[in-house]
């Protein structure tokens, strides 16, 4: 796909089936993804605002938005930044070291 307007969508479309145990809402809903881009090669950057600064449940579900945008067909790269979390500069540096190992 490279169209990005379309990828983006099918991501958005993506990230609606992941659920807030918490709350039973989508994280697209919830308005905890931000800032959603995709560029012509797949690459797509955006932010994850957790629920609350400490959330007890945003490292599994920054986790399992960052596996929802992979499987997206088209996407090639992710850019994740985790803002207005305790130590989210820390958890930001975690995520995108996973993403370099699973890409390994």
């Amino acid at each position: 796909m490279s169209d990005p307007e379309q990828l983006r969508a099918a991501i958005l479309q993506r990230l609606a089936s992941v659920i807030d145990p918490e709350t039973g809402v989508d994280v697209v809903r919830m308005r905890l993804i931000e800032d959603l881009t995709v560029d012509e090669q797949g690459r797509v950057a955006y932010k994850f605002r957790p629920s609350s600064p400490l959330c007890p449940i945003a490292v599994p579900l920054a986790w399992e938005i960052q596996q929802a945008v992979a499987q997206v067909d088209g996407v090639t790269e992710q850019d994740v930044q985790i803002v207005g979390y305790i130590q989210a500069e820390e958890f930001t540096a975690l995520i995108k070291e996973a993403l370099e190992r699973k890409n390994k």
